[in-house]
């Protein structure tokens, strides 16, 4: 081989049909191209060809596209430099994963103010919380089916846009709520709420579907694990701010009965619930300000996949934007296909959550092994102590979802292994039957045992499996279909949410 030659191992390719007939046989073989710097350019025509003509994906099981994470092969054989990575662009996909989850989570700490609303009807107010995970559980996985089947002509910057807009109306109206209409009846309250939570879910679902696609359309798996970071982030400050408002009260004169997490005394339900809302309406807002940048990023990046003359080609066919350049560039991927090339991803991630969706449940009844004397103000109470333990999870999920950046091996060239990983993770399930469940003894009598052995190492082990696994969909499917693996993945990632908040129900009894 002469010294301007290059030999280079391809994965399969889908072949165009000007190329000749005898190269499509056999095409879904591996194949050794030599390229020399000899060969003719694709001309402008064949370039905007490649460009936006539709490719059907094939059913096989791909291999990750490059082992070499600095460039990427093009189906001409040239080589394209990677988006490079930019720190300020990480943070705000942290930012964007801080968005998705915190409008939830301040759901969940308005718990004791809703409280105070449906006290007025007892059936409510036992059935309220149920109602209130049945919709938003519903309407955040069909928000995702359908999305998931408009792939061609989606705008996923729209999508997170429009979501977040989205979430600060209805936010802003809950904040509304907590100083109007207080003299409504519980049950137009409810209606109020549950429509309130619908919307919540069904923009939660197009920013879910919305940022993961479009995270992956940079190439850059960073973007994906940003998301996931800042997920654990959402989750780790709430439970924070029970624990510190709760210490900061004097129990001395509370009522003697026990405490527990719906008990944490606070300002007021009111007070606590306006700034919960008003807080979820400032986060959206910042995020929407510094979305805006990276969309001007992205369309830079669409744009440097156009040469001069073929965007002058591409403007002459009436095409107005990047943004629909872009579309015509997609094709559509069958969530069956994409299941076929993401089989062990997919059933990482909703097996992973499916798990995950257990420690609420035993986390809300497990007390410390340290008797707490009456009106005391202490950790080891139970309106301190069970926050902390949804604490120590949560830094475990965050530490889990930001490790990948850090690690120096990574399992997600392995989808196998990945799987292997979830179903593994249920050896945590038992060892919460060893803790001081509802004060009724320890099998070990130790906190650390709970918090450091259990709660800790099971948030990390959901994180690190979370966040690889969401990283990898993207490294094993065409450049082209990046997007519509980061919505799949993100649906797989909320079926298992689902799934497992109704298996959790198998332990609510203990």
């Amino acid at each position: 081989m002469s010294a301007d030659q290059t030999s280079i191992r391809l994965r399969p390719i889908p072949t165009s049909s000007t190329e000749d007939p005898e190269h499509l046989e056999g095409s879904t073989t591996t194949t050794t191209t030599t390229i020399t710097r000899n060969n003719r350019p694709p001309t402008i025509m064949e370039r905007l060809k490649n460009f936006i003509t539709t490719v059907k994906a094939t059913d096989e099981e791909y291999e990750p596209l490059t082992d070499d994470t600095s460039s990427t092969l093009t189906a001409e054989g040239e080589i394209l430099e990677e988006t490079p990575f930019s720190w300020i662009e990480y943070f705000i996909f942290v930012l964007i994963g801080v968005a998705m989850l915190w409008a939830w989570n301040m759901f969940l700490a308005a718990a004791p103010y809703f409280q105070t609303r449906f006290e007025s009807n007892e059936w409510i107010l036992a059935n309220s919380q149920s109602a209130i995970l049945s919709v938003s559980t519903t309407a955040n996985l069909l928000a995702l089916l359908v999305l998931m089947n408009i792939q061609s002509s989606a705008n996923y910057p729209l999508r997170i846009k429009s979501s977040l807009v989205a979430t600060i109306a209805v936010f802003g109206l809950l904040t509304i709520s907590t100083v109007a209409f207080r003299d409504v009846s519980a049950t137009t309250y409810l209606v109020f709420l549950l429509l309130m939570v619908g919307a919540s879910a069904w923009a939660a679902g197009m920013m879910q579907n919305g940022a993961f696609a479009f995270a992956a359309s940079f190439g850059r798996p960073e973007y994906t694990q940003a998301i996931m970071a800042g997920q654990g982030v959402a989750g780790i400050l709430p439970p924070l701010a029970q624990i510190v408002s709760y210490l900061a009260v004097d129990q001395s004169n509370e009522s003697s009965d026990p405490p527990t997490l719906d008990d944490t005394p606070e300002a007021s339900p009111d007070t606590s619930a306006f700034i919960y809302f008003l807080t979820a309406v400032i986060i959206s807002l910042i995020t929407l300000v510094a979305f805006y940048p990276l969309v001007t990023r992205h369309n830079k990046l669409v744009e440097s996949r156009l040469d001069e003359d073929t965007q002058q080609q591409l403007l002459s066919q009436s095409i107005t934007s990047l943004e629909e350049a872009e579309c015509l560039r997609r094709h559509f991927v069958s969530p069956l296909t994409l299941f076929r090339k993401l089989n062990w991803i997919a059933a990482s991630v909703s097996f992973c959550f499916v798990v995950a969706m257990f420690f609420p449940v035993f986390t809300a009844k497990i007390f410390s092994v340290h008797e707490v004397a009456e009106g005391e103000t202490s950790i080891f109470a139970p309106g301190a102590f069970i926050p902390l333990g949804f604490f120590f999870w949560n830094l475990g999920d965050l530490l889990g979802r930001v490790s990948p950046m850090f690690l120096p091996f990574s399992l997600r060239d392995r989808p196998a292994a990945l799987f292997a990983v979830a179903v593994a993770r249920l050896v945590f399930l038992p060892m919460y039957l060893l803790c001081n469940i509802r004060g009724k003894g320890a099998v070990v009598d130790s906190d650390l045992f709970y918090l450091l052995v259990v709660q800790l190492p099971f948030g990390l082990t959901n994180g690190w499996l979370g966040a690889s696994s969401m990283m990898a969909a993207g490294e094993w499917v065409e450049d082209g279909e990046r997007e519509a693996a980061g919505g799949f993945m993100s649906m797989c990632l909320v079926g298992g949410l689902a799934v497992g908040s109704l298996a959790s129900f198998s332990v609510a009894g203990l």
